[in-house]
């Protein structure tokens, strides 16, 4: 099996996620060349079953997803969804937060000047 080793970057949050699909209730959309919405990651999740992902720049390259191998969907990447029996599955969407800082300070900045 083909399985894809990459997790999320730090600091994803959970943005949504779509319903429970199967082979057929499955949204037609994901099952040809598409992306993921703007500035969101994806995190394709399987419930029972298998189906089949496809990069499109890689399509010889297909991965395998299941109940213990979730896909990571990077964001501005075509790719497609096979179905190749019965599954449930969902895909969870991310977007990127950024670290919280130390409230600023007050104080003077001489380096500013250089910036």
């Amino acid at each position: 099996m083909n399985y894809q080793n990459a997790v999320l970057p730090e600091g994803a949050v959970l943005a949504g996620s779509t319903k429970l699909m199967n082979q057929e209730t499955v949204v037609p959309g994901i099952l040809k060349k598409h992306l993921a919405p703007k500035g969101k990651w994806g995190r394709l999740v399987v419930e029972s079953g298998s189906l089949q992902f496809v990069w499109e720049d890689d399509a010889d390259n297909v991965l395998e997803a299941d109940a213990g191998h979730p896909i990571v969907i990077f964001p501005e990447r075509f790719h497609h969804v096979v179905i190749t029996g019965e599954v449930e599955f969902r895909v969870d969407f991310y977007v990127l937060k950024q670290k919280a800082t130390n409230p600023e300070l007050q104080g003077d900045r001489p380096g500013a000047a250089f910036l």
